[in-house]
């Protein structure tokens, strides 16, 4: 059976990293077909829009994508690409999983860790700002939703059941901000009653990032708005060795774009040395999403293997001597055996 993806190859790096990922997904023999699509830069170029009403279409056809980084122009009034994504597709969930590899120069070892992020409101609406005629004063709302609450929440520990996960730590800051952290509290901790075997805890964003970066070993899954979240997912990043290794799934009802979580990074690229770790293990969620949750475990071995026994093979960033191609080349190897 052959499943359509839409594919997002993306801006600076991006082409690189994705026919790497190709590569490997069809040395995977996943029966994937692949429907390109351009976004980014240069789509902006070639079509005089950033979102072409076409790629938006062939996501909505397919309902799912891979996507690599793209570019958003700094100022012009120009809309995130990837928030503009997030609200038209309602992908309410962002799940960040942070997981060791081996050779990555990281800090820790045996971090295993999911962070899943509301992504559809809260500080990032950027809802009623304003400014007062002298710049003194600068004013922004955040509006969270029960619905949204319940959902993110519920969506967590799903995640946790499906997973074999034993432990959601909710992070909020409702000491402080009362309302709108009080209700994503309130809400987690009455749909935690219905999950008995996942043990819940709550925790304060200030105190969770301490703790992060003290004792890692204590989170497992971690649930939380969509600001805390933005930073508790990079903060986890950061544990293993940082964003070359974070993949991003964001999971709505009638869609879902994997991608990798790094920028376009336009320094290095043509250059052959981007490292595709990030979009790979994105696809291999992605795999896991469409019920090829052997295959996606497979890809995430194979990873593994080749960053721990083929240092030749990797690139630059995680020591080794290798390239984009030559890194893709040697997990493409490994998943045939």
């Amino acid at each position: 059976m052959s499943k359509t993806i839409a594919v997002i190859p993306g801006d600076g790096i991006g082409p690189e990293i994705m026919t790497a990922t190709l590569r490997v997904l069809d040395a995977l023999d996943c029966g994937l077909a692949y429907d390109f699509a351009d976004a980014g830069m240069v789509a902006l170029e070639k079509h005089g829009d950033l979102l072409p009403k076409a790629t938006l279409d062939k996501i909505a056809e397919h309902k799912v994508a891979l996507k690599g980084p793209l570019t958003t122009p700094i100022g012009g009034g120009f809309t995130s690409i990837n928030v503009t994504l997030r609200r038209h597709f309602d992908l309410y969930a962002n799940v960040r999983p942070a997981i060791s590899f081996p050779g990555t120069r990281a800090r820790f070892e045996n971090i295993d860790i999911i962070t899943v992020r509301e992504n559809t409101e809260g500080a990032y609406l950027s809802e009623g700002q304003t400014l007062s005629d002298d710049g003194e004063v600068a004013t922004s709302l955040i509006r969270v939703t029960r619905k949204g609450c319940a959902r993110i929440v519920r969506y967590a520990f799903e995640l946790a059941v499906k997973k074999g996960r034993k432990k959601i730590t909710a992070v909020h800051k409702a000491n402080i901000i009362k309302t709108a952290s009080g209700l994503f509290l309130n809400v987690a901790r009455e749909i935690a009653k219905e999950y008995p075997q996942i043990e819940f805890n709550e925790m304060i964003v200030d105190n969770a990032c301490m703790q992060l970066v003290m004792k890692p070993e204590q989170f497992d899954v971690i649930v939380t708005t969509n600001l805390f979240g933005d930073i508790l997912s990079d903060l986890c990043a950061g544990l293993v060795g940082g964003l070359g290794l974070a993949p991003g799934d964001n999971i709505g009802e009638g869609a879902a774009i994997f991608e990798a979580v790094h920028g376009s990074a336009p320094d290095i690229a043509g250059k052959g040395i981007a490292n595709p770790c990030a979009l790979l293990l994105a696809a291999a969620d992605m795999l896991d999403h469409l019920g090829m949750v052997a295959k996606g475990d497979k890809l995430r071995a194979a990873i593994r293997d080749t960053m721990a026994n083929d240092r030749d093979s990797v690139t630059p960033d995680l020591g080794g001597k290798g390239s984009t191609e030559s890194f893709g080349a040697a997990i493409a190897q490994r998943v045939k055996g």
